[in-house]
């Protein structure tokens, strides 16, 4: 009722080819690995079990969750992770370590980030790191920084643009407010 490879669980690899690729699908039977599109020879998985080389796309035509990170972890620790790591043999102070980009479609069936979550790198001496976390918005139909996190603290409008800034009470839609 099913096809097995390797059922003595010997250090065999599984390989398939594409027209381009030689290791589109690799099992790594001695590393207990399975990799798309490489073999994980040059070790830029860092450890994986289980990598992708080149880009990813998870298509989900309803209203489904796409992607789902779960744990069953029990104890009090932290999970699950989502981890963008740059690793860069040069890093250098204002490097862009990740960017999560919300985009969608305007009128005129053209693509849009409407919003992003921006970090970046602000110092990389030893000891002295820093590191900058941007919330941006599309206003009026160009990308606006509006908050930022950062060794000078939590800031509103750091490149000084026409962003006003309100705060609400219980009863007051401009209890605070920045002009």
């Amino acid at each position: 009722t099913a096809t097995i490879f390797n059922e003595n669980s010997a250090d065999i690899d599984f390989r398939v080819e594409s027209d381009g690729a030689t290791h589109m699908l690799f099992v790594d039977g001695g590393n207990n690995g399975v990799f798309v599109n490489t073999d994980n020879s040059s070790g830029n998985l860092d450890g994986a079990s289980f990598g992708v080389a080149g880009g990813v796309t998870f298509l989900q035509t309803g209203n489904t969750d796409n992607l789902t990170l779960l744990t069953t972890d029990a104890d009090d620790n932290i999970g699950p992770n989502l981890r963008l790591y740059r690793n860069s043999s040069s890093p250098a102070n204002a490097d862009n370590l990740g960017t999560i980009d919300f985009e969608g479609r305007n009128n005129n069936s053209q693509d849009v980030v409407y919003a992003q979550i921006v970090s970046q790198i602000n110092d990389v001496a030893d000891g002295a790191e820093d590191g900058i976390l941007s919330l941006k918005a599309m206003i009026a139909g160009t990308s606006r920084e509006g908050m930022r996190f950062s060794d000078g603290g939590v800031v509103f409008n750091e490149l000084s643009q026409d962003i006003d800034f309100r705060v609400e009470s219980n009863g007051n839609t401009h209890m605070l407010f920045v002009d």
